[in-house]
């Protein structure tokens, strides 16, 4: 016999347990997604680049049924390998490229063109159709320097790559690049990504991830048990 879920309850509920494909907004990566990831992480192993890469992917799942015209078949393949440029420009550099006040455009287009050659290589090896192929590839060549969205497609990558840096696990990693507290580093990322996003259901999201995060650091909070 099981051991309870819950020692308050004493019983087990797990017979009331859905399974995950009847959840909403629970995923897993699609098998062609996998595909992809296997060949892009030994790419990704720089700069938290292979977590946030994972997280985006379950923003852009999660904002695709909502966004009209974007392709899961483009956006998919193209956030999973949207920074995997980062991997030839050199770690100590990485951080100076994208410090707030500062920053090296140069490096952050190196980083996606690099990301492009890597992507157009990675999606070929796999089979995957040239058409395809092509607009991914055009979607990570310009998907942080480019201001305007080419397509619903760019809009989704480009907003699930920005809405990371205000979960949880964005604000914790800004923490540690800039040695800031999480009231800090909440601060300066909400407010740069508010400012970049594309579509509203991104912006929703990410005021949604600000709000959990403000009351995770407030003094109300941080006095509870």
């Amino acid at each position: 016999m099981s051991s309870p879920t819950s020692t308050r309850l004493n019983r087990d509920i797990r017979a009331h347990i859905p399974p995950a494909s009847d959840v909403p907004g629970v995923i897993s990566l699609r098998e062609a997604d996998a595909a992809v990831w296997r060949l892009a992480a030994p790419h990704l192993a720089v700069r938290n680049n292979d977590s946030h890469t994972l997280y985006a992917y379950g923003i852009a799942r999660a904002l695709l049924p909502l966004v009209p015209d974007a392709d899961p078949d483009v956006v998919l393949p193209a956030i999973l390998l949207h920074d995997t440029g980062w991997s030839t420009v050199s770690e100590a550099l990485i951080l100076e490229a994208i410090a707030p006040g500062g920053g090296r455009p140069d490096l952050v287009r190196r980083h996606e063109v690099e990301g492009a050659r890597i992507a157009s290589s990675v999606l070929s090896e796999l089979g995957r159709p040239a058409e395809l192929v092509a607009r991914a590839v055009e979607i990570i060549d310009g998907h942080d320097s480019r201001s305007v969205a080419l397509s619903p497609s760019d809009a989704v990558v480009k907003d699930a790559d920005k809405v990371w840096r205000v979960t949880p696990h964005g604000v914790d990693i800004v923490c540690g690049w800039f040695d800031l507290t999480r009231e800090e580093s909440l601060r300066i990322t909400s407010l740069r990504v508010q400012g970049s996003l594309f579509t509203e259901p991104a912006r929703a999201m990410a005021r949604g991830f600000a709000a959990i995060g403000s009351i995770d650091v407030a003094p109300e909070r941080q006095g509870l048990r």
